[in-house]
């Protein structure tokens, strides 16, 4: 954009059940404070889960996933950024809950979104040098929660990833599990329902076995230790849990990636605060993730951890491989489109029980919201 008008901020804001895109004030930073135009956006399953209302959080703007461009510095900051830099924000604050992008404060599904000072201070503005192709940026938040989660999993040298949940998050692990996890020698992926295993299974790169939820996986996981990702909605959790419980044997580590309601507990894992050990590792750190060791009932040993969040490293890793190689992560991007049609998509999600849009299988809808400003546009 060139000349002196403030561009519009059009954002797509929820009530309820109904996102509608709406003209809001254009923020103007304050000392310490950005502004950024979102370049492209992403839809996550935390965000479909605070339009159903199983999740209750204030931002009226959610999108805490994607890459935008700075269009205005305030004071005392000026030698940091400069209008034209491109920019992922961390949306995890490792210390202050006031600060989680999309969740408590709007997020970047608008125009133009205000980066607090908080958000400043700790560091929680990357800049690029590279960017990935444009609908890839929509990848690069939930790409780097799979790398922190592969890497810790990858420690305990797992012959078996066993990936439950066929979102996002668990068809990237497949898709990257080569990468990050070494060791692994199969992968198998549980999915929800059949119509999710049926598009897995139509992909370019399914695991190497492919399962629905409550289908018996224990003959798949008898041989070496098995690494557990567990990237479940926070309701799906618990039970999710238990069942794999049951299957896997000694010396078994589970992430638990997904959501945890506030006091869940599993009966296999008696007087384990699933919450606690989840928040022991938040935006990233430590970059070991603490795990706690436990029996289960069936007798097994595990490892079990759990994490909120990742820190500019793992961003920058997930920048870094979706430009090496864009063409493992494509076929995730099932929807885009600009805020008016996002706004119909997202409404639609959010009176449903599945995750189909325009008659298709939603893995990850790509929002196309400001064309992309370059330094020295306004």
């Amino acid at each position: 954009m060139t000349g002196n008008a403030q561009p519009r901020n059009n954002a797509l804001v929820r009530a309820g059940a109904r996102v509608t895109v709406r003209q809001r004030p254009t923020p103007v930073p304050a000392a310490g404070e950005l502004v950024v135009a979102t370049e492209v956006a992403g839809l996550c399953g935390t965000d479909i889960q605070i339009l159903r209302g199983s999740r209750k959080e204030s931002a009226s703007v959610l999108g805490h996933e994607g890459i935008a461009t700075v269009v205005s510095v305030g004071e005392g900051i000026r030698d940091s950024f400069s209008p034209g830099d491109a920019v992922v924000i961390n949306p995890t604050h490792p210390n202050d809950p006031g600060f989680l992008l999309g969740h408590n404060v709007d997020g970047l599904l608008q125009r133009r979104t205000l980066v607090p000072a908080t958000a400043i201070r700790a560091g929680l503005v990357l800049g690029l040098d590279r960017r990935p192709e444009a609908e890839l940026a929509a990848l690069v938040e939930p790409l780097a929660v799979v790398n922190y989660a592969l890497r810790a999993l990858s420690r305990f040298r797992p012959s078996t990833l066993l990936v439950v949940g066929d979102g996002t998050i668990g068809q990237l692990a497949v898709r990257s599990a080569a990468r990050w996890a070494t060791t692994v020698k199969r992968t198998v992926l549980v999915h929800h329902g059949e119509s999710g295993r049926q598009w897995t299974l139509r992909s370019g790169l399914p695991p190497d076995d492919s399962l629905v939820d409550g289908e018996d996986m224990t003959g798949m996981l008898r041989e070496g230790p098995v690494g557990v990702l567990l990237a479940t909605p926070r309701e799906s959790t618990g039970p999710c849990l238990e069942r794999v419980l049951r299957s896997v044997g000694d010396g078994s580590v589970i992430d638990v990636i997904g959501g945890v309601p506030p006091g869940l507990t599993v009966k296999s894992l008696p007087g384990t605060d699933l919450a606690g050990i989840r928040a022991a590792n938040l935006a990233g750190r430590p970059d070991v993730p603490l795990t706690a060791e436990r029996t289960a009932t069936t007798g097994s040993r595990i490892n079990l951890f759990g994490h909120r969040g990742v820190s500019n490293a793992h961003l920058g890793t997930a920048v870094s491989e979706l430009v090496r190689s864009p063409e493992r992560y494509r076929e995730l991007i099932t929807h885009i489109g600009d805020l008016e049609y996002a706004s119909r998509i997202m409404s639609d999600l959010a009176r449903g029980n599945e995750r189909i849009a325009d008659g298709r299988r939603v893995i990850k809808l790509a929002v196309r919201v400001t064309p992309t400003c370059r330094k020295g546009d306004d």
